[in-house]
Formats: C-alpha cells, structure tokens, sequence
C-alpha cells in the first residue's frame, strides 16, 4: 500500500491541530503533480479540487462483507466533502463488486421469496410510512423515468408501478436479465455510454452517488440525458448523521471501500448547482434497519470476515422493531435537526 501512494503523490506534509472540541486533527497537503491524472483523494478533491484534506477518522474497515485494508475518512479544507481515502482502482474496485457486492444470481430461495412478497407487500407500504422511504419508492408522478443502478429491478418495478414509464440501466447483465424477465426494459450500459433516443423526465440516483469515483460527471450525464425541467432524485447516507458519531468506525454508512464520497446537505447542493441543477427539495430519514445493521456492525464485527449477522432476519427484525418503537424520539429529532441517517434531495435541470 505504500508503495502505491508514494506513486499516486510527489510530496504529502502533514500537520497537526487541535479543532474547537479539543480533539486531535491530522491536516494534510498534497502536492499536485505536472501531468493530469483520474481524481482521487491522494491528487484533489473531488468536488472542488482542494489539494489539503483534514483526517476525520482513521482505520476505518469493510464491517459488512470483510474485505480487506483499512481507510481513512478526508475531510476537504476548502469545501467540506468528505472523501474515502485510498480510493482502489477501478479495477481492484471492479473486481470487489463482481466478487461481493453485485447480483449473483440468486432466486427462488427462501430468502428471495420472503424478500420479494414483503418488498410488494401492503404490510412494507405500511412500514415505509412509519420508517421512512430511503429510495422514492412511493413517490408518485408520470413521464419517463431511469432508474440508475437498478441491479434486479426490484426499484424499477415500484416506480413503474407509481404511475412511470421505468426503464432501468446497470453494469450487471445477470441482474440486467432478470428485471428484463420480469417485463422491465434494462440498458447494460455505463451512464456515459448510453444515449436514449427520447429524453427522461426523471433520473433516480438511489445510493449510486456515493459509489463513483466522479460524482460531477455522474450528474453532468444525468443533465444530459434529462428533459428540459427534468429531475434528479438522489439518495445516500449523510454525512452529518448522528449515528455516525455514536458507532464510530462502525457506522454501516462508511461501506468501506465502495462508498467513496460521504455527502451532506451543503455538499450535495454545491455539487448539484454545479453540474447545472437548482435542488428543490431536502429530506431526511433514518431507516430503522439502517440502525440495526450499525448496531450488528458494532457489535459482531471480525476483521476481514464477512459479517453474517447483517443477514439474520430474527436479530435484524429484533433491532428494527426495537430502534423504530423505542429510539423513535431520537430518531425524529435527528431528521428535524437535519442529522438523520439518509439524505434526499431532489433538483431541477435548469
């Protein structure tokens, strides 16, 4: 690992502060290079291009799949964003998705079918309402609309459902043919490489931000193929979340290394002003089972052994009922203080 960042940087010095709450900071600087290289915490900010990062947590592991390395959290001095530091190469990147992350192929199982007749459920229409909705899978409307990242179309599917003309787009051609067999229209493509004939009234980015290595050119490509007055849903985990204080490097939103930006509110706004988007809308949620996985995270963590507990529905339910029902009061007022655990933002192509 030293030997990359000694080949990704020329000079990096670091300094050292007390902040105003008397807690130590590592301050450091990059010292740009002469040829033009992919953004990475190591070479700029990927919001402004700041070249002076704050470190905000330290050590930080994959507490849900078990991958291996540990990671930085960087705060940019100069606009606030919060970056995953090192950022893997797209390939090392390519490989983890296709090894742990992305659809493969499971059906028909127990657990698939238990998941899909809650997911359609009137029952999860109920629990939305109480909980929250981290995706807009109840939010109605008309016109055409891609949902980005789509996986199995599961998505795709409500939104369709709402009154949409769905389509949806995704890297994965296993996942692809299932939402395809399910009757939905699925593109297997890169959002930069694809290029609809008819423009779409709305581009849903439900927790797809935080994935990319480039999230202004993610929604300079979302303008692109937008209707003049389209619209850019977007989701992720914010950054200013209570919770993340309380578990620390255990907060399930961290996702090392998948998540590479960490937005928050203001963040997102200057990125979508930007990229040529007004935001008109702001929300927060803090999803009960969100609560739950940082507890078991916190709780079963093993270095680099994949967590299974995030997958046993009796301690998931267990810890969703008692987060919704108990922690509601804290939980409300984290999302009204503007510290909920997900954050929505809706924008205008302008």
């Amino acid at each position: 690992m030293q030997e990359h960042q000694e080949h990704q940087v020329d000079q990096v010095h670091q300094d050292h502060q007390l902040n105003d709450d008397g807690v130590l900071e590592i301050i450091t600087a990059v010292a740009p290079r002469s040829e033009e290289r992919e953004p990475s915490p190591e070479t700029g900010c990927l919001l402004c291009g700041g070249l002076v990062f704050r470190t905000m947590l330290a050590g930080v592991e994959d507490t849900r799949l078990g991958t291996s390395g540990t990671y930085d959290i960087r705060q940019c001095v100069h606009c606030g964003l919060e970056q995953t530091s090192p950022v893997l190469s797209p390939e090392a990147l390519k490989g983890l998705y296709q090894k742990h992350y992305n659809f493969g192929g499971e059906k028909d199982t127990l657990y698939t079918r238990w998941r899909e007749r809650f997911f359609f459920s009137p029952c999860y229409r109920l629990w939305t309402w109480i909980d929250g909705d981290a995706a807009f899978y109840w939010r109605g409307g008309s016109g055409r609309l891609l949902d980005v990242g789509c996986n199995e179309g599961r998505g795709t599917r409500m939104y369709a459902r709402n009154g949409f003309q769905a389509e949806g787009l995704d890297l994965n051609e296993a996942a692809a043919q299932v939402a395809r067999d399910a009757g939905l229209t699925v593109h297997v493509c890169t959002l930069e490489e694809f290029h609809p004939e008819v423009p779409y009234d709305v581009v849903v980015l439900s927790h797809v931000l935080e994935h990319t290595g480039d999230p202004r050119q993610m929604l300079i490509e979302a303008r692109r193929i937008l209707a003049d007055g389209g619209q850019v849903w977007i989701s992720c985990p914010n950054g200013e979340s209570w919770l993340r204080r309380m578990f620390g490097r255990y907060w399930i939103n961290w996702h090392v290394p998948f998540h590479i930006s960490h937005f928050t509110a203001k963040t997102m706004f200057h990125l979508l002003a930007e990229t040529g988007f007004a935001p008109i809308e702001e929300s927060q949620v803090t999803p009960a089972s969100w609560v739950a996985q940082s507890f078991i995270a916190y709780v079963y963590d093993k270095k680099g052994v994949q967590n299974r507990q995030l997958r046993n529905p009796l301690r998931v339910a267990a810890l969703m009922l008692f987060a919704r029902f108990i922690l509601f009061p804290a939980l409300w007022l984290g999302n009204v203080r503007g510290r909920g655990d997900c954050l929505l933002a809706v924008a205008v192509k302008t």
